[in-house]
């Protein structure tokens, strides 16, 4: 059964509430002041939360912002129920993330259509997660098969080459065949580790678990080292030294570096796969009002309004018009993990002068 948290102060209109969509079919929980509706809503999960803007311990705008923390509620609907509805508090809710507001003098009927709505969006929602859960499953036999064929047929190739005419290779030549194994085996690594992460990232998502411990940010990131090197190291791989130009701000984030290594390596090694040689790729960040953004600019051939749309695990965009290496896993990758860490993922493109994207976090 669906349940509903309800937080409210004054017990008149708790109880009222409580009657109410009880007698409606919903299971109903209550709490009187903001800190014990963050534990219940902690414990217990709901699939919607009702709270009051005017709370003891913590106002409404506290509890939304802790509930909106834990990645299990992030997306459960949330609706202010208020006497004080004016258009600044209105957008300081929507802000953080509240998805409607109610005057405490609403009707019975708009209360519960406002329930319906929220709750009927939430399972879109839902459905859309399964529904990648589903793309997903059936991509793997597609995609994953010849994927894993490319560096395996390179690693044995080469090998074979090394075994059956080792008489004949001279130093050179076995170095050579040993950079290229290594080559193809460091590939066909990063896309069994890819694949792995994703799959974590999809499920966690789908079932707003938050058991991945790597999530639990103990010690707050150093931005600026972090995404320096792993720039300076990436276009080093591409040899693209000379197109790469960052200007990076300072900035503590509430992200383990390992993930945040994670984000920038996989945006850049897109950046440089879908732009020529010799164009520039600019990897900015800046600090504002306690928000961290991250802008990266290329400029290759775009992306479509559709291919953006689109943006998932597996996904390869015009492949038969353009050779790809890997299975299109870094842009899902980089983005589930902004999202799972409660920041905004966006992708800006007109198809035909590159791609931006950038990324918002909070900071600590």
């Amino acid at each position: 059964m669906t349940c509903i948290l309800v937080i409210e102060d004054e017990g008149l209109i708790r109880s009222y509430l409580e009657d109410l969509l009880t007698l409606e079919g919903f299971v109903v929980v209550t709490a009187d002041n903001g800190a014990k509706g963050v534990d219940l809503a902690m414990q217990m999960q709901p699939d919607l939360i009702i709270c009051d803007v005017m709370l003891p311990r913590l106002n409404g705008y506290e509890v939304l912002k802790q509930v909106r923390q834990d990645t299990r509620l992030s997306t459960v609907p949330f609706l202010f129920l208020t006497s004080m509805i004016d258009r600044r508090s209105s957008r300081k809710g929507m802000t953080l993330g509240a998805d409607d507001y109610l005057e405490k003098s609403c009707t019975k009927e708009e209360l519960l259509e406002a329930i319906a709505v929220r709750l009927n969006k939430q399972k879109i929602i839902d459905h859309r997660l399964e529904s990648q859960m589903d793309a997903l499953r059936s991509s793997i036999t597609l995609a994953l098969p010849h994927e894993l064929q490319t560096p395996l047929s390179g690693i044995m190739g080469l090998s074979d080459l090394m075994r059956l005419q080792s008489a004949e290779l001279t130093p050179e030549d076995i170095h050579e065949c040993a950079q290229g194994i290594y080559n193809s085996a460091e590939r066909l690594q990063r896309l069994i580790q890819n694949y792995l992460l994703y799959s974590k990232l999809i499920v966690l998502r789908s079932r707003k678990d938050t058991n991945l411990a790597k999530l639990e940010v103990v010690i707050p990131c150093s931005s600026q080292g972090i995404i320096t090197d792993t720039g300076n190291k990436k276009a080093s791989q591409g040899d693209r030294l000379e197109d790469l130009e960052m200007h990076i701000a300072p900035a503590e984030l509430p992200i383990t570096d390992e993930h945040l290594i994670k984000i920038v390596a996989e945006l850049l090694d897109n950046a440089f796969k879908y732009s020529p040689k010799g164009s520039k790729v600019t990897l900015q960040t800046t600090v504002s009002n306690r928000q961290w953004l991250f802008t990266l600019q290329d400029h290759g051939r775009g992306m479509t309004e559709a291919q953006i749309a689109a943006v998932g695990a597996y996904m390869q965009f015009d492949r038969q018009f353009y050779e790809q290496q890997g299975i299109g896993l870094g842009l899902a990758i980089a983005q589930s993990l902004v999202e799972l860490y409660g920041g905004r993922f966006e992708i800006y493109s007109d198809g035909k002068e590159g791609t931006r994207i950038t990324i918002n976090l909070n900071l600590l």
